[in-house]
This record gives C-alpha cells, sequence and structure tokens, in this order.
C-alpha cells in the first residue's frame, strides 16, 4: 500500500515522483535500520564539542605540538549533527556534519568500524542526523576531520533535502518550509542569532536607564492604543468578543498613573491589515513610558537606543542597507511635518487653518484628495507620498497634526499640532513617539471624535476606553512615550530587504 500511495499518481510533475521515490527508499533504509536492531529515531547523545569548538581544540593541540602535524592523532571528541554531504572511496567515507556552530569532516573506515557498522554507515543519505566517537586529524588536504571509532544514527530523515547544488532558493518556500531554509541556508541562521543578541542589546541599554520590564495583556476587551483594524476572538465561558491588542500603550500608561516611573515592554502587536516587505500581521514591537519626561526626552533614548544596539551587535554605527550607506551617529536630524512638506512637496500647509484651504493647496500639489479628509489627513497624506521616501538617513520628524494624533499632547505654541515625532531610516518609520496627553477631558473629547470617524466606517479609528479616562483622572505626571518597531531594527541591522527575512514564521497565503 505504501509504494502505492508513494507511486500512484502518473500525472504528477517529473520532480515530485523522483521526490516520492527517494522517500520511498528512504522508508525502505528505516525498516533495515530496525532490522539491525537499531531504533531510527534515537536517544540522547553526550556531545562533548560543537563542531567549531572541535576544530579550535585540534588547532590548539597542533600549536601544543609546534605546528601543522597532517595526519596527527589528536583529541579525543563526540560531535553530532546532521549528514550534509557524503562520498564513499571504496572502503572509505568522507562526510560532513552540520550543527549550530558550523560544519566538521568525518571520515569512517571499514577495518575501524568493522564490516556490518561500516556497511551501515554508508548507507546514510544526506540530512540523516548521527552521533559519531572519535579522534581529530588533519587530513593532507588540510581539513580537521574526526576519525569515527563508533557512530550512531539519532533520527532518521525521510524527505530529502533540496537538490545539493541549488539549495533552497524559491522564496516563497523559504517562508513556509523555514525549518528547511536554516538547514541548507546556513546564513539564515545568522540573521536570527542576530535578532537575539539584538533584543539582548535593547533589554541591556533599558536596564542601564533603570526602566522596569513588564508584560501587560494580549487579550484587550477595548481595542486601544493606536489607530489600526483589530484581529477579533471570542472568550466562550465570557460570551464577550475580544481584541488582540494591536498596541499595549494604554496598560502601559495605567502603570504610569499607578507609580511605576518607568516601564517598556517587548512583545508582540496584531493588526489585521495588509502584508508587504514592511508588514507582518503578528509584529514585535518595543514601548517605552518615562514619567516626568517629554517627546524631546524620547527622540534622545531613540537615537542613542539604535546607535547603541549597532554597536553592541555590529561593532559600529555606521553601516549599508541595501544600496545605502547609513550613518546612526547621534544626533540624528529634526525638521517639522509642515516644514518637510514644504521642502519636498512644494506646497505650504502651515498658515492653513481650514480643512477647504488644505484641501486646495494639497490638490495643486498633485495629491488625489478624498473630500472626508479633515486637514490633519491631508498634511499626513502629503507627508507619506512626497516626504517619506526621501528620508533616507536617521531623521525625526515632528510636530503631527492632532486629528492623527489621539494620544498625544497638544503643542503649547499651537495647538492644532501635538508633540509627536517618527524616526524615519531608509524611508521607513522606525519609531514613534510623544509627550503623551494626560488630561482627562481632552482625551475624552478625542476619544469621542474617533467613535464618530468608526460610525463613520473608519475600521482603523480608536474605541472609547473609559477605563484609560478613568485612571487619567487620578492623575498622570507629564510622560513621554516611544514605540519602536524591532523587525524594522533587525531589518536594518542585517541587512534585510523584507520583513518576512526577520521572522521565523511570517505569515502567508495558505496555498491550497
Amino acid at each position: 500500500m505504501e509504494e502505492q500511495d508513494f507511486n500512484a499518481a502518473e500525472n504528477q510533475p517529473e520532480d515530485e515522483r523522483e521526490s516520492n521515490a527517494l522517500m520511498l527508499a528512504r522508508r525502505q533504509k528505516l525498516e533495515e535500520w530496525r532490522q539491525r536492531g537499531v531504533d531510527p529515531f534515537g536517544h540522547k547523545f553526550e556531545r562533548t564539542h560543537l563542531a567549531a569548538d572541535a576544530v579550535a581544540e585540534y588547532e590548539r593541540f597542533e600549536q601544543e605540538a609546534g605546528g601543522q602535524a597532517v595526519g596527527a592523532e589528536g583529541p579525543e571528541v563526540r560531535a553530532a549533527g546532521r549528514v550534509m554531504a557524503i562520498r564513499g572511496h571504496g572502503k572509505a567515507t568522507f562526510a560532513h556534519l552540520q550543527d549550530v556552530s558550523g560544519r566538521i569532516q568525518i571520515y569512517a573506515k571499514v577495518d575501524v568500524l568493522g564490516e556490518q557498522p561500516y556497511q551501515a554507515f554508508s548507507t546514510l543519505d544526506l540530512g540523516d542526523i548521527v552521533g559519531v566517537t572519535g579522534r581529530l586529524f588533519r587530513t593532507h588536504r588540510g581539513e580537521i576531520t574526526v576519525a569515527v571509532q563508533q557512530f550512531e544514527l539519532l533520527s532518521k530523515s525521510l524527505r530529502p533535502l533540496p537538490e545539493k547544488w541549488h539549495g533552497l532558493k524559491d522564496v516563497d518556500t523559504r517562508y513556509r518550509q523555514r525549518y528547511v531554509d536554516l538547514i541548507v541556508n546556513p546564513e539564515v541562521k545568522q540573521v536570527f542569532v542576530a535578532r537575539s543578541r539584538i533584543l539582548h542589546a535593547v533589554r541591556g541599554f533599558l536596564a542601564k536607564r533603570s526602566f522596569l520590564e513588564v508584560d501587560t495583556p494580549t487579550l484587550h476587551a477595548i481595542a486601544g492604543g493606536a489607530n489600526a483594524r483589530p484581529f477579533i476572538t471570542h472568550h466562550n465561558t465570557l460570551d464577550m468578543n475580544l481584541y488582540l491588542r494591536i498596541a499595549p500603550e494604554l496598560y502601559l500608561k495605567r502603570l504610569i498613573v499607578g507609580g511605576f516611573d518607568r516601564v517598556f515592554e517587548l512583545g508582540k502587536n496584531f493588526r489585521n491589515e495588509g502584508i508587504s516587505i514592511k508588514h507582518n500581521p503578528e509584529f514585535t514591537m518595543l514601548e517605552l513610558y518615562q514619567a516626568y519626561a517629554n517627546y524631546q526626552d524620547m527622540m534622545e533614548i531613540t537615537e542613542q537606543l539604535i546607535a547603541w544596539v549597532a554597536q553592541e551587535v555590529l561593532g559600529a554605527t555606521k553601516l549599508t542597507y541595501l544600496d545605502q550607506a547609513i550613518d546612526l551617529t547621534p544626533p540624528w536630524t529634526r525638521i517639522s511635518m509642515l516644514d518637510a512638506i514644504t521642502k519636498y512637496a512644494k506646497v505650504d500647509l502651515r498658515e492653513t487653518n481650514s480643512d477647504e484651504e488644505a484641501r486646495a493647496l494639497a490638490g495643486k500639489a498633485g495629491l488625489k484628495v478624498d473630500p472626508k479628509w479633515d486637514r490633519g489627513h491631508m498634511i499626513n497624506e502629503l507627508f507619506e507620498q512626497y516626504v517619506e521616501p526621501g528620508l533616507i538617513q536617521p531623521t525625526f520628524v515632528t510636530d503631527y497634526p492632532v486629528e492623527i494624533s489621539p494620544l498625544a499632547r497638544r503643542k503649547s505654541s499651537d495647538p492644532r499640532l501635538t508633540d509627536r515625532f517618527e524616526a524615519f531610516i531608509y524611508g521607513r518609520e522606525m519609531a514613534n513617539g510623544f509627550s503623551e496627553l494626560n488630561d482627562p477631558i481632552d482625551q475624552k473629547e478625542r476619544f469621542q471624535k474617533q467613535v464618530e470617524a468608526r460610525a463613520r466606517g473608519d475600521e482603523e479609528a480608536h474605541m472609547m476606553d473609559e477605563d484609560y479616562i478613568r485612571a487619567l483622572e487620578y492623575g498622570m505626571p507629564p510622560t513621554g512615550g516611544l514605540g519602536v518597531g524591532i523587525d524594522r531594527l533587525v531589518m536594518l541591522l542585517t541587512n534585510s530587504p523584507s520583513i518576512r527575512d526577520v521572522i521565523l514564521f511570517p505569515h502567508m497565503r495558505p496555498r491550497d
């Protein structure tokens, strides 16, 4: 039955038929291992060395012996990994084992292992996971190698790896089958090692500044903290809809009300929006809040944080991202949103006070104007279309319209604007920060305007959050808040063109 299952579809593409034939052959080898009395999905194996450690061990041995000694028998090691190359030479076989640290060559001989163990070794397939015990030596070609004295099959691979010389190049398949991508494209693993180091560096920077890491809810009764369309789920016992959080902001600011002066959270946010090279529905954000601070302090933290992380991970604050040299060294350029529009879009909205005036000027600038947009939204659309793509070097854009900033404090000098900034690098938003709105009366009025926008069909508008208003009524100190997109930061520091390259398992449309 099994053979029929693998070979029944005669109309399959040739590569699929070949793959099925190889899988059948591996199933047959699986039974042969069992007939030898070997569990092909083995047991614990005590390693003494990773591949890289074994290489370093032999190099130390050579130095102590007075230099390179081809063929000299070195220390004994126990190593384990996946077979990534294998070639037989009569009564001897070379193979390469790959583990988390890299690869090391192994060498098996019939007169060392014995006839039956060597015959079993020679049936190994690419992808099989084995453990070996043996002594290190250097071949005549100069490669440090383990002379195998014993070996154990630890896990039989039932699927062939992608074709040896081409590897796994199809981008769609790489994202869907990240486990195979990590096996056959070792450089991909380094991106995620760097991601871990970046997160560690972020936490280290904030710890030095006395920020407390906290956890807040992921399931929210009210979708809040940002303008975005949420994912909706249902709690059966309570018989109520809940929202996957679009931002932890309102809970973190409740903690500021409660008396914590400096808090941050590194965690997942979820937004039911489009997918692109910059957007994934599930993404990682850093949000932090500091009492008795303002948005100027948050800009200082942003540039210092990103420069610190780059120095910790890359050893420099200057880097190349795709086709551009980027200098992260503080201080970064600062420009107001309206000044940026005047500079890049050649239209001056600084003195406009009505929606009609702004609409007319935006139209003259070539913007296709939606009649529902107010002055603030038109300013934002002009900025996104004409300014944002040109902000290559690190730049803070400040003073956003109040209409698109429902949680930011109004500017004392111009109540049409807010004490808000966004940081841009390579034309992409990297961070967003404000002087937080702590006036409960103003906040409720802004929420009400958002509720009215929702009633008109804006699914991204903020909901009313009465409990958050109640918290503000107890009094929140002047506070600076900051959000940093961790995935985009990882993209920048690993020179990765797409957000899918820095998320281990990005969301994909089902193939079916």
